[in-house]
């Protein structure tokens, strides 16, 4: 045996064809002299968690997250704190570590990420009893997701979203107060408040240009455009990479509270939680051990996976 034991936890309803998905990825790993993988199907009751511990007690040391935002969510929930590596294979049109990595919509690369043996310890974000690697969120993005419906994403990607949102960039702002770290209350009208790990949205469009997910903080985002013309100016400041994005507050915190007058939509990794009034989220440093593209020290997670991608070609034949 020449290489880790590992597990593969997908979601059959993200995977259009599973055998496909099989053939890659065993493929993959023979060609390194590592052992075949075990097989994890989630299911509605329980989206990844309980899978991940059962391959964990099997013996695994690397865990394949095949599916979308919640699938990813409930592996890095399972694997926090362990020495159990993850990686990431995409699947479905939402995935935002996925996107992180650069590895939206393409498995293969996934794979081969993790045969390059790229590794890195990331914080994570915990919510109760749920931890996320990128972003959580409360207002317009998790309206956002609300409003984009599953048939729609299916037949046009992430753009998908685009529609979703222009639902809600009418909608009135919250009363929010923002606690950092136990002592910094900020009063707010936003129209969202993002505690990111990482700084990708959907896309590929880079929110939180200074997001490190080694520092052992979280990047908190306050962005309160109040109309049409406030959100063309914010959007056009993110997209084009300026330093300065207006109406957009940042700020880095061990421990952020939010706190809203009426319930509100909220969202983990892109994953939709209940509504309600407030969000408690913390940081666990250096919680995850993630597969990620070599060079594996740089603060952008998708730093040349341009090259991992190009020795993927032989998976997909």
């Amino acid at each position: 045996m020449t290489g880790p034991r590992s597990a593969v936890v997908f979601n059959p309803t993200k995977v259009d064809d599973v055998d496909e998905l099989r053939q890659m990825v065993e493929k993959g790993l023979a060609g390194k002299g590592w052992p075949l993988p075990t097989w994890y199907e989630t299911t509605p009751e329980d989206p990844g968690r309980g899978q991940t511990k059962d391959a964990v007690r099997d013996g695994a040391e690397l865990i394949f997250a095949c599916g979308g935002d919640g699938t990813v969510m409930a592996v890095v929930t399972a694997l926090a704190g362990s020495d159990v590596a993850m990686a990431v294979l995409a699947a479905g049109t939402g995935n935002l570590l996925a996107a992180n990595l650069g590895l939206a919509g393409d498995p293969a690369t996934g794979v081969q990420v993790a045969l390059d043996g790229g590794r890195r310890r990331i914080d994570v974000g915990v919510m109760g009893d749920l931890c996320f690697a990128v972003m959580a969120g409360m207002g317009f993005d998790a309206q956002m997701l609300a409003g984009t419906s599953e048939k729609a994403k299916k037949h046009i990607g992430w753009i998908a979203y685009v529609f979703g949102a222009a639902r809600h960039l009418r909608d009135r702002p919250m009363r929010a107060r923002i606690v950092l770290d136990g002592d910094r209350s900020l009063p707010r009208r936003p129209r969202s408040v993002i505690v990111g790990n990482v700084g990708r949205l959907q896309g590929g469009v880079r929110l939180l240009s200074k997001a490190d997910p080694a520092d052992g903080k979280l990047d908190v985002a306050i962005l309160s455009p109040n109309n049409l013309g406030h959100w063309a100016s914010l959007a056009w400041a993110v997209v084009s990479r300026r330093k300065r994005v207006p109406l957009m507050e940042t700020f880095t915190a061990e421990r952020v509270e939010i706190y809203t007058k009426q319930q509100e939509q909220r969202q983990l990794d892109g994953d939709l939680i209940e509504p309600g009034r407030s969000m408690k989220i913390s940081v666990k440093p250096r919680a995850l051990l993630l597969c990620v593209p070599l060079p594996d020290g740089d603060p952008d997670l998708a730093y040349d996976v341009s090259a991992a991608r190009k020795s993927a070609e032989d998976l997909r034949s």
